[in-house]
């Protein structure tokens, strides 16, 4: 990543024998290849910049997208909530053009995997190509499907949807979480929030969390500091549940095993 000193940032994988055309100038790439990143680097203008290797945030804020991605400041928290790790298994349906997929794929490291599901093959195209850029895109398998009919895996730890109408997919999800397995949802408006809330309790689930995250960044100047002129606000309502099994499932269960422990 190349930033100037004003905080333009520019990504680029660097090639042999090519260049970075911007308005404050031209960077050889050649002049780039084996630097250490934080090296500061001027254009053919004379305009000073830096090298800099991009952190996650920065990738997520920068990728190409088709539809509206899962900003930082909520996939952070997303990954906590999930407790996402290195080697884990993550399902998610709504791939969209895979800002969360890249989070995702980008912890669980290369022993793990992320399994997404979309009905729309264009966009899970967009999310493989913005996956390649990273060479993160041997870390997901991409399922093309209406989730209605069902997920392919089971037992799964964690599970995150990203779609209009979670509320009507919480069978399908039960079938598919491991007991107790980590459940997450993001949603745009309070009335899509109220159905799902209803669907959760019919359905079993508890230990139920609804949180928005706001954000506000101060100018980094030690003389005058204070907030800056924007914020990131309302951009999703975040819910997380854990399936839950009712005493009389438990008393039920513990009968039959009796009845064939006696037999």
């Amino acid at each position: 990543m190349i930033v100037s000193h004003d905080q333009k940032r520019y990504f680029i994988r660097l090639e042999s024998g090519k260049e970075l055309h911007t308005h404050r100038g031209v960077m050889q790439h050649d002049d780039l290849i084996g630097i250490p990143w934080g090296s500061e680097i001027q254009s053919h203008l004379g305009i000073n910049h830096y090298l800099i290797e991009p952190s996650l945030r920065d990738v997520l804020l920068h990728i190409k997208r088709r539809s509206q991605i899962i900003f930082p400041k909520d996939i952070g928290y997303i990954l906590l909530r999930l407790s996402v790790g290195p080697g884990q298994t993550i399902l998610e349906a709504g791939t969209g053009s895979g800002a969360l997929t890249t989070a995702f794929a980008w912890i669980v490291g290369p022993d793990g995997k992320v399994i997404s599901y979309d009905r729309r093959p264009d966009l899970q195209e967009l999310a493989h190509q913005n996956l390649q850029r990273l060479g993160l895109e041997g870390r997901v398998e991409f399922r093309i499907r209406d989730i209605s009919e069902g997920f392919d895996e089971k037992d799964v730890e964690a599970l995150f949807l990203d779609l209009p109408s979670p509320h009507l997919y919480l069978p399908q999800v039960r079938d598919t979480l491991s007991n107790s397995g980590r459940f997450g949802v993001i949603l745009p408006t309070t009335n899509q929030v109220s159905a799902l809330l209803e669907a959760l309790t019919r359905h079993d689930f508890d230990l139920i969390d609804v949180c928005e995250i706001f954000m506000r960044f101060y100018k980094p100047v030690a003389q005058r500091l204070r907030p800056t002129d924007r914020m990131v606000a309302h951009t999703g309502y975040l819910i997380f549940a854990r399936p839950v099994f009712p005493m009389a499932d438990h008393l039920d269960n513990s009968q039959d095993v009796n009845e064939k422990s006696s037999t």
